[in-house]
């Protein structure tokens, strides 16, 4: 024990790194458990959306949208997400799966949802990207 207290006192901004570092990996997990949605990867969607009749949710801007989505996916700029939540309510009682490019913003998107009484919502990991990448197909129509 006296080695870890002389090593603290010799290297206290290493020390301090490293319990910042603790706290953030702690508070990354402890959001990441209860936010009340859950992440899918690519495959996991499709098994949502066969399975279970579950929507993909786009809210990317427009441009993107225009390079391309997926099939059969609804598209909602995130920035107008609050004020269309109504033609969402239709979809209240089935799986919701929203995504982004990357999969970043799509996780604020799933808390408005969860927050606005949607029961199922999901976030695809990775976004856009993560589809593509696994070679899944992207229309542009």
């Amino acid at each position: 024990m006296q080695q870890y207290l002389e090593f603290v006192g010799n290297h206290p901004y290493l020390f301090i790194a490293l319990a910042i570092t603790i706290v953030f990996i702690v508070y990354g997990e402890y959001q990441r458990r209860f936010r009340g949605f859950d992440e899918l990867s690519a495959t996991q969607a499709i098994l949502k959306q066969n399975h279970e009749n579950a929507l993909f949710l786009d809210i990317r801007e427009r441009s993107e949208y225009s390079q391309g989505h997926l099939v059969e996916c609804k598209h909602i700029v995130l920035s107008e997400l609050d004020k269309k939540l109504s033609e969402l309510d239709k979809y209240k009682q089935q799986p919701l799966i929203v995504y982004c490019a990357s999969g970043n913003r799509s996780l604020g998107a799933c808390a408005k949802l969860k927050k606005a009484g949607f029961e199922s919502v999901y976030s695809l990991a990775g976004g856009l990207y993560a589809w593509q990448k696994a070679n899944l197909p992207v229309v542009t129509k």
